[in-house]
Formats: C-alpha cells, structure tokens, sequence
C-alpha cells in the first residue's frame, strides 16, 4: 500500500477531499489571488479558525490545499474563503478547466481593449492636430460609443477583484486601477456632456491594453505547466477485465479495481493496477518506472504496476494495489508535492505590488486634497488626482519580467528549445548543478544493432527473424538490415513467445532470435542458427554533442553527472567517457532524495530527464528540460523541451536565461527611474491624465524594446 501522503492542490483526480486519521484534506481553486499579500492573507485568515490545522496556497495553480476537521464541509470553508475576501470553489476534477477559462476571458477581454484602443486612438489624432467646435465633439461623442462598451467589457478583471477586495475591508492592486479607469472614464463622459476641450478615453482603454497584455501572458504561460499530471494519470489503463473464480469474467473500471482481484492483461493492454502476475510470461514496458527503454521479461511470481504495457503473451495478474495506492498515483502525488514547493517563489513585482495599492491611493488623496486647499477647485485637482493614478500604473513594473519571458523564449524556441513556464527562466540562470538522465536524455534512446560480424545468410535469417516480431531490438535489426539492403531468409513455423524471443524453421534448421546477457555496455541478444550461437550487442548512440554540451555547462560553472534508472555498468560507462560522475538503478524515489540533499546544501539544481520515472525530479528540480522525444509526462512536467537530437539547447537555455534575468533587471531600474521621475510631475500638475496615459505607455515601450534585444543574441553559449 503506498503511503498516502500530503496532496498538493491541483492533483488531477475526481475526488475532493483526501481522508486522513482524525483530519481531511481539502481543495479549492481561488482564482482571485493577484499578489504575494493574497498568500499570506489566506493562509494566515485560515489557520487562525479553530479546527483548521494548516492552510497552504499554490499561487502558480490559484488553489488553497486545507487541512481541518471532518465536523467542516466544502460549503463551510468557501465560505470561509469568502470572509478573507476572496472567492472560491471545491477543485473540480479537470483542475486546469478554471485556469484555460481565465486565460480565455482574458485573452477576450485583450482583444477588445485592443480594438477600442486603435480606434480611439485614430480619432484622437484628429484632435491633437487642433480639430475643434464641432468636430472635436463628434469625435468626443464617438469615442465615448467605442469606450463605455469596451471598459465595462475589458476592465471586468480588474473590476471583480477590486468589488471583491472593498467588500471584505481591504485593498489590492486592482483596487487604484479601477479607480484611475473609472474615474478617466467618467470625467472623459463628463467633459464630452459639457462640450469640454478635452476628453481621457484614449487614456482609460489604453491604461487597460497594457494591463491586459501583461497580465494575458501570465496566466497564458502559467496555464502551459500544469498538464504533467493528468498526462501521467492517463498512462493507467482505463478498465481490466477481471475473472472470477467459476471462470466468467467482466470489466471493472479502474476506480474499481480492488487488491485480490485477478486481472487478465491481453497483449499491448496497459495495466490498470498493481499486481503479482499468477499465471502467464511475456515482456512490459516499465519505462515509466525504470527509465529503462529496453522491455523486461515478466514472469509467474514478478511484481507489474499500473501503467505498464503488455508487450507479450496475455498475463494473468493478481491486484496488490489500486487506484490512488499504485505505484504511478504515486509518482503522481511526488510530481504534484514536488510543484508544490514552487509556489513559495515570489516575483519583485508581485511583492512590491503590497505596496503599490496603500501607496498609489494616499499620493491621488494627497494630490487631490493638496490642489483643493490651493484653490485649484475640483475639476482641475481631481484631473491632477487622475493624472498621478494613471502615471503610477505599474504597466512598465508588470510588463519587466514577461515581456523579457516571452521575447526569450521565442528566441530559444528558433534555436530548438521550447520554455513552457516564463518563471522558468528565472530559475534556470540560478541553477548551478546539472543532472541527467542516461537512456533518451545522453543517449538517443535508439537501440542500434552491431552486425558486422555477421554473414550474409546470417543476416537475411536474422531479418526474417526480426521482421516478425514487435520487440524494439527487433525493429533495429530491421531498421539496420533494410538500409543495408539485405533480404529476409525464407522461414517457416515462425513463433514469438512473451519473454523468450522469437523462433522459426529455416528448411530443416532451426533458428531463434532470443535475449542474451547483459554487458556494462548495453544489451544483447543471441542469434541461434541450429547448434551455432551468435551474439548481437546494441548500443543506444550518445547524442553527438553530448560533450561539447557539458563543456559548455562546465564553463558556465555547471557541476554535471548522471542519474539513471539504468543499470550501474552503462550508466558508469557512459560516465566515463563523458568524464563526469554517474549512478545507475536510481528509483524516482531516489532521485528525490538526491535533490533534497542537494538543495540543502545550497545548490539549485537543473534536471535533465525524459522518462515517465523521471517526472517527479523534473517537477522538483530547481528547474528542469525533457527531450522533445521524452515521455508526455516528463515533456508535461519539465519546465522546458529541447527538439532535435543535440543537446546543446540545453547549455544555451542557460545562457539565454542568465542574459534574461539582467534585461529583467534592467526593466525593474528602468520601471523605478520612471515612477522617481513622473510622479513628482504629476503631483504638481504638470501632467493632464492624457500625457500620463502617454507616458505610461511609452514606459511599457522602453520595457517592451529592451527585452526584445533578447531576440538579437547569437547562438554560442
């Protein structure tokens, strides 16, 4: 039975709450959270009511895991959600549905602020080149049509979070933004009413285009990192087809599965849960708990999980464990745990966000009150009051870090490497230890036969062999004889046994193609013709830049070494010629272990890995990359992908990444320097709300134009 352990909160499965001794787990998706506060506020809010033990939020998933008592229902703790001020609901089994229809409404919400921005825009240039009388106020009157439409629709983000924040007796980011929108917006109604020369549309969409844009690529990139689980889950087979004890059978779906019962596994099924095999030989492939890419012969008394493909002869196999208790749940349960240990990783604009709201409302109050008692009057302080609102719009401080992401992933994904997690860079120019998986990861994972040795009539009784079987040694053989040109041998009786290999009649000899030993530098099989005997050894091809890559990584002040779930000989082999360290037959487990002891020595590690066994390291390294020919898991769970069979992308990612950060730096100087600057003007009215909403936007521009120089740099590391 595997331990149950703490679930994190976007584990993908129907069931809402996880019952333990005496307590009960449960999860909720709190799409309000916007900033570091909102995870102090929740947590803190929930541990302080009697009969909650603990309270923990994922802010890259916007869900709360809570610990309580059984005597709280689902109701009573939305509800309880709901007096900090936040809005929630039970996790549903499709965890990412929440996530995709927020990044959908506001990627809706983008596209209309948009379309009225352009239009907006093109009609205010007819009033800055000096239009007047009644021109001016048709273009007013039209821009007023196109405006009140498109804030009520693009600002309903901000609005909701802000109605939701003031109801409960607090503030957040959201809340100044309305404020400087609404209030841009009804002036801007109000001058047009009049007949006033001047009018603030332009101002309040364009304020919400750019707060739109930033705020679309977060949740869009955050959105891409969080399919790894159900990806992993999907592996287990669906349903088995039980047997009872009069002989009848009839399937039972997964959930339903319990230890005792007697599973009949057919050839190419997935199992559905763990087991002891009863009766039956064959082969699986148990890649996604080994890494081990070579299928393993199974037989009467071996231990199968849930996940694993009958590749052989049916099996039966007894349940040990089902469901939630398997071997692959588990590994589902340390990806999510391991995740989990991310949402504690805190941008400076989220922080600096705590203080931006406090701050932004006292400066308007003060502006405004401070012109009232100079006897500006009320129309002229409260468009000074709506100036500083607008001129202090975090815009340039929001866009600082995903605007240098998304420009630096896109120069990654031309040279081959695929970041799914803006964040993702960030830890990836903090790493200082690398690891690596051996099979697919180092290697191409490609079984590639040695045959020179044998004769033509040997190699043509080996194809025929090799075509008749659908082991992937076998299909190397074809592959290597086919481009060679050689023609299958006639054979006859021609039999695969699950386990064994594959045997024939060539006329009156007979021949098989069968498993052989094992040597440190790879597998083997045997080619029998009648009394003779002769061994093929395969190799799995090292990716031809492999070295150079951890040159590069060595220069970069990269620590590297391998850790596979292979066998210790072709793992230290491989180490060998590589010349860096290596330790083979490690267990997802292990490999955890491994990154906890190098975390808490103060290193930051980066997994490489590509199998499903590799999953939980991937999600727990500091950051992580798959092979684009990993499993869905591993390419779900690693924080990017690298195409093609080099493996430079890797040593490059990290360059790209440290060279991101400094931009990223530079956006944050340039953000401050801003605010230093406009603000004092702004405060003295020497800035009207549209000038404000023009250097808002320029500010994004700078921002915007020093993270695209990230899209110039060269290939070398």
């Amino acid at each position: 039975m595997v331990d149950r352990r703490a679930v994190a909160v976007n584990a993908p499965t129907a069931i809402e709450t996880l019952e333990r001794p005496g307590l009960v787990d449960s999860r909720f998706t709190v799409p309000g959270m916007r900033c570091a506060g909102c995870i102090a506020k929740i947590e803190r809010g929930l541990q302080e009511i009697d009969g909650i033990e603990a309270a923990r939020v994922n802010f890259s998933a916007k869900r709360v895991a809570v610990r309580h008592d059984r005597e709280f229902d689902a109701e009573e703790l939305v509800a309880a959600i709901g007096r900090i001020g936040f809005e929630a609901q039970v996790a549903d089994a499709n965890p990412l549905g929440q996530d995709d229809a927020e990044a959908r409404m506001l990627l809706r919400s983008l596209a209309v602020a948009g379309f009225g921005m352009m239009n907006i825009m093109l009609l205010s240039v007819s009033v800055w080149s000096g239009a007047g009388g009644v021109t001016r106020e048709l273009f007013h009157w039209l821009s007023a049509l196109i405006a009140l439409p498109v804030v009520a629709y693009a600002g309903r983000p901000f609005f909701s979070s802000a109605a939701m924040a003031l109801r409960h007796r607090r503030t957040n980011m959201d809340v100044p933004i309305s404020i400087g929108v609404l209030l841009a917006t009804g002036l801007s109604v109000y001058e047009t009413i009049i007949g006033g020369g001047h009018a603030y549309f332009d101002s309040a969409v364009m304020l919400l285009f750019f707060l739109l844009a930033g705020r679309a690529l977060d949740a869009t990139m955050r959105n891409k990192t969080r399919a790894g689980i159900g990806a992993l889950l999907s592996r287990m087979g669906k349903s088995a087809r039980v047997l009872a004890e009069n002989g009848s059978s009839r399937t039972v779906e997964a959930d339903d599965l319990e230890p005792g019962m007697l599973m009949l596994i057919a050839a190419g099924e997935a199992l559905a849960a763990d087991g002891v095999i009863e009766d039956g030989r064959s082969s699986i492939d148990n890649a996604m708990l080994t890494g081990e890419s070579t299928p393993q012969p199974v037989g009467v008394g071996d231990t199968v999980h849930a996940g694993a493909i009958n590749l052989g002869d049916p099996i039966r196999v007894r349940v040990t464990a089902a469901s939630s208790d398997t071997a692959i749940a588990e590994i589902a349960r340390l990806m999510d745990e391991a995740g989990q240990s991310r949402s504690h990783y805190v941008r400076i604009a989220d922080r600096a966000s705590r203080l931006y709201a406090p701050a932004v409302h006292t400066l308007a109050l003060l502006a405004f009150a401070g012109w009232m008692i100079a006897g500006a009057g009320w129309h002229q302080s409260l468009v000074i009051a709506i100036a500083v609102l607008i001129i202090t719009c975090p815009c340039a401080m929001g866009l600082a870090v995903p605007a240098a992401q998304v420009v630096a992933s896109g120069a990654l994904a031309r040279r081959g490497m695929l970041v799914k997690d803006g964040s993702a860079l960030e830890r990836l120019a903090e790493v200082d230890t690398a690891l690596f998986d051996k099979t697919g990861t180092l290697t191409l994972g490609e079984p590639v036969p040695s045959l020179d040795h044998l004769t033509n009539d040997q190699k043509a009784i080996a194809l025929a062999l090799a075509q008749s079987s659908r082991h992937p040694l076998s299909k190397g053989i074809v592959s290597a004889l086919g481009a060679e040109g050689v023609s299958p041998a006639s054979l006859t009786e021609i039999t695969e046994t699950g386990g064994q290999g594959i045997s024939g009649m060539h006329g009156e000899i007979p021949v098989s193609l069968a498993r052989g030993a094992l040597d440190q530098t790879g597998v083997a099989s045997t080619l029998h013709i009648g009394e003779e005997k002769i061994a093929i050894v395969y190799a799995d091809p090292v990716r031809a830049d492999a070295a150079q890559t951890l040159a590069a990584l060595d220069a970069s002040g990269l620590d590297s070494r391998i850790v596979s779930g292979d066998r210790h000989s072709p793992v230290r082999a491989l180490a060998g010629e590589l010349g860096i360290e290596g330790e083979g037959e490690m267990r997802p487990n292990t490999k955890l272990a491994l990154l906890d002891a190098l975390k808490a020595d103060g290193h930051r590690p980066l997994m490489v890995g590509d199998g499903i066994n590799d999953g939980p390291a991937l999600a727990a390294a500091h950051a992580s990359i798959a092979p684009g020919t990993a499993s869905d898991v591993s390419q779900q769970a690693a924080d990017a992908v690298f195409l093609g069979k080099g493996l430079m992308p890797v040593a490059l990612a990290i360059t790209i990444a440290r060279r991101t950060m400094r931009i990223v730096r530079q956006n944050f100087g340039f953000a401050i320097g801003y605010n230093v600057v406009a603000v004092p003007l702004a405060l003295a009215g020497l800035v009207t709300p549209l000038i404000a909403a023009i250097a808002m936007s320029l500010s994004s521009l700078v921002v915007v134009g020093n993270s695209l120089r990230l899209a110039r740099m060269r290939n070398a590391p």
